[in-house]
Parts: structure tokens; C-alpha cells; sequence
């Protein structure tokens, strides 16, 4: 008995899997604005928020410094990353940039694996957002958008635009702050099937550019994703 007991415990997770757990948990406080923008993250209340060491606090400030959701500067510490409306004007026109070269390079018409993909994701997407399920909403997303991009073919592209994904995560927390004052979530729309058929439908389409083809597979969110 006490050897099948001992078969059944859960492990204890390593130190890689305690220094993402304690990524995953600042990069969530951020994203959904329990740090706004400019809030300055104090290691000593870290720790005692995550239950961890400086140490790991530290790696997670570092990583999440790389990723530019966190500014680190001297005298002052880690603070959340604020952008001034320029910025985020700039950031969003390469990132339009980005979406576009890719959205132009899916080849059309896309394959069912493709579609199958696209539709399990949005169908999770919708699951989660029903369930208020901010994590799961968050992940949905960026998962929905990788996939995608992904069909572009080429992985350099496609790891500019997670970079510039990251980027807009303190704004995402800004969005994140409000609606928690407004209320709910808006809840994610019911009518985009043809969202994720579109470039099977739409390849035949010869009069359509492959850019609003591509749009169509998820380009045009169900509400404002991220």
C-alpha cells in the first residue's frame, strides 16, 4: 500500500518549473493590470507574493525586462513599462507591418489542418471568455495568433511578431484596468465560422487580395484581442 501511495504522489517541480511559474505569475498580474503601467515592482513584495526567492524574482524581472514589458533603471529599480501615445503608435505601425507581410505570405487556399486548427483554437477562445477565464482568454489568443502567422512560413517573421506581441502587454494591462471598472469582458462573437473557412472559400476568389482573405481567417478579431 505505502508503495503505491508513494507511485501516486505528485512530484516536486523543478527549479526551471518554479522560475516559469513565478514568470507566469508577474507576467499575469501585469497583463491583466493588477500592476498598472509605471508601478514599480518592489523584489521583497515579490517574493512574498509569489512564495519565492529573490533569486527567481530576479530571473523573472530579467526575462520579462528582455521582453520589454519591464523597465529596469538606476536608482529606481523595476518599474512596469509605461509607453507615451507615440510610442504605442510606433509599435503598433510595425507591428501593422508585420501582420500584413505575414497575412500577405499564407499561402491561399489554406489547408484543412490549417482551418481545423484555427477553429479548435476560437472555439477555446470562446470557452474560456464565457468562463471569464482571463488566462485562459490570454493564451487562447497569443495561440491563435502564432498558429496563423505561423502559415506564413517563415519563423524569423513570426518571431518579430511575438515580439512585438510582448510589447503591447502593458497596454494590454492599461485595457485590462478598465474594463474592470466598466465590468465584464465583452463576450467574444458568435457568427465568425466563416472567419476560419475564409481562405478555403475565399482562394477561388480571384477578384480578393490574399491580404483581406487572410483577414478573414482571424485578422478581424472577435472582439479586441490583444
Amino acid at each position: 500500500m505505502k508503495s503505491q501511495e508513494a507511485l501516486t504522489e505528485p512530484s516536486a517541480p523543478t527549479r526551471e518549473e518554479e522560475q516559469a511559474e513565478v514568470i507566469r505569475r508577474l507576467e499575469e498580474d501585469i497583463i491583466f493590470g493588477r500592476f498598472a503601467p509605471g508601478s514599480r515592482l518592489v523584489e521583497d513584495t515579490l517574493m512574498t507574493r509569489y512564495s519565492a526567492s529573490r533569486h527567481f524574482v530576479r530571473q523573472a524581472l530579467f526575462q520579462l525586462e528582455r521582453q520589454g514589458i519591464v523597465l529596469r533603471e538606476k536608482n529606481i529599480g523595476a518599474t512596469v513599462r509605461f509607453y507615451s501615445a507615440e510610442e504605442v503608435r510606433q509599435i503598433y505601425e510595425v507591428r501593422e507591418m508585420l501582420t500584413r507581410q505575414a497575412a500577405l505570405m499564407i499561402a491561399l487556399p489554406a489547408p484543412a489542418s490549417l482551418i481545423a486548427q484555427l477553429s479548435e483554437l476560437q472555439r477555446q477562445y470562446c470557452a474560456r471568455a464565457d468562463a471569464q477565464d482571463l488566462r485562459g482568454i490570454h493564451e487562447a489568443n497569443d495561440a491563435f495568433h502564432v498558429a496563423l502567422f505561423s502559415a506564413c512560413g517563415n519563423p524569423y517573421l513570426v518571431r518579430s511578431l511575438q515580439d512585438y506581441m510582448n510589447l503591447t502587454l502593458p497596454m494590454r494591462a492599461k485595457e485590462s484596468r478598465r474594463q474592470g471598472r466598466t465590468g465584464a469582458i465583452p463576450p467574444p462573437a458568435r457568427t465568425d465560422d466563416r472567419a476560419v473557412e475564409g481562405p478555403r472559400q475565399l482562394g477561388a476568389g480571384a477578384t480578393l487580395r490574399r491580404s483581406h482573405a487572410v483577414q478573414q481567417v482571424g485578422l478581424s478579431r472577435p472582439h479586441r484581442r490583444g
